[in-house]
């Protein structure tokens, strides 16, 4: 684990941000896979609680109770950013004040 989680979560939400703007996009869909290989399509992160741990929300099925994981930035396998799925149309939303 290198360097402060907040530039973590501050350059995922930057990698984002480019890559709406290379493919012309308003939006897109940020996915975290975790080593346990549970995926989770993603609405916002934060560096909170800190300590070697980030949270994140994950975009919520109708009739799913919202939630909010946290999660040891050791956990994370993959991060994946992609065009929105145009039957979902949910994307990644900057927490406040990242970027």
């Amino acid at each position: 684990m290198a360097g402060p989680l907040d530039e973590f979560v501050a350059r995922i939400t930057r990698m984002v941000a480019d890559f709406v703007q290379e493919h012309g996009l308003e939006q897109a869909e940020l996915r975290i896979e975790l080593a346990d290989g549970s995926r989770y399509l993603v609405a916002t992160t934060a560096a909170d609680p800190g300590f070697g741990f980030f949270s994140f929300t994950p975009h919520r099925s109708e009739g799913e109770e919202p939630r909010r994981v946290i999660v040891p930035i050791g956990a994370v396998k993959a991060i994946e950013i992609s065009a929105p799925d145009p039957e979902r149309r949910v994307g990644f939303t900057p927490a406040e004040g990242s970027a």
